[in-house]
């Protein structure tokens, strides 16, 4: 179940509508839409603690694998390590859209490239980056 869909769930299962949910969490109905549409996640890791307070859920039960990356290379790479994540990700789920592999085989797959991309970014880091610029 991808996070527009637990959103859907949760949302109907209390009987809201999205307009609701985004006053109370605090962002436009728009936003929240795209949230439950799947073109749209939040972007700071407040908005997902917002909507699991206001659901009652774990915040970890909001996201899947690829939502974590995402995030997570936000928080180390600024907006332009979110937004090559988040194409690395949408331009690896049309590589399975055959369905040749199946679930676990996929998730593998993903796992691999994700540490494949820490590793690079790391690796470019200490390449291109001057030394009075580097983390100690």
């Amino acid at each position: 179940m991808n996070f527009g869909e637990k959103l859907l769930q949760l949302r109907t299962t209390k009987h809201l509508t999205q307009s609701e949910v985004a006053k109370a969490i605090g962002i436009t109905p728009r936003s929240y839409i795209d949230y439950e549409r799947g073109t749209r996640y939040p972007r700071t890791r407040d908005k997902y603690e917002a909507l699991a307070k206001f659901f009652d859920v774990d915040v970890n039960y909001l996201y899947t694998e690829n939502e974590q990356f995402i995030d997570n290379a936000g928080q180390k790479y600024g907006y332009r390590g979110r937004q090559q994540a988040n194409v690395l990700v949408n331009e690896l789920a049309g590589l399975f859209a055959g369905g040749e592999l199946s679930d676990e085989d996929k998730t593998e797959v993903m796992m691999d490239i994700q540490r494949a991309y820490w590793f690079c970014k790391e690796d470019n880091k200490t390449k291109y980056t001057p030394k009075k610029y580097r983390d100690a």
